[in-house]
Formats: C-alpha cells, structure tokens, sequence
C-alpha cells in the first residue's frame, strides 16, 4: 500500500501518522520533541486543534503532548 507523506502542518483531527523526520526543526526543538518520546518511527494519533488551529494535540506513547504548528509544523509524517 502506498503511503502517503506529508508535512505536521497537514495533519487533521483524527489523524494517525508516523514520525519520518524533523527536516526543517530547529535543532534544540528537535531535541526537545525527541526526548519527549517523539523519535522517527513513532506513531501518533491527532486528539485535537484549537479553534484558530493552534496548538495541536496528539496522543504519542500513552500521553498527550501540545505541539505549535509553527514548531513541528516542517516534520515530515506518514499517514498510518
């Protein structure tokens, strides 16, 4: 089955998507979301968008993080 990749920004509430990579991060961002259990290949569901679309929150690992667009906007994801 073909994949489709696409960019965090992309993302929809409802959504279920996987980690490519953080092309495009600011590096100590990167490492932050990293530390935080966010590694390539991690997949994670879209719980919610606020209403002016910013921030985002996912469900990754058993937990949800608030992510801005702006930040994690460039990771590159494949939708699952």
């Amino acid at each position: 089955m073909d994949r489709k990749t696409l960019h965090f920004r992309d993302l929809k509430t409802g959504s279920r998507a996987r980690v490519l990579r953080y092309g495009g991060v600011d590096a100590r961002y990167r490492n932050r979301l990293m530390s935080l259990g966010l590694t390539p290949g991690t997949e994670f569901l879209v719980q919610h968008v606020a209403p002016l679309g910013d921030p985002v929150e996912i469900r990754v690992r058993g937990f949800h993080l608030s992510l801005r667009r702006e930040e994690a906007g460039p990771m590159e994801v494949e939708l699952s």
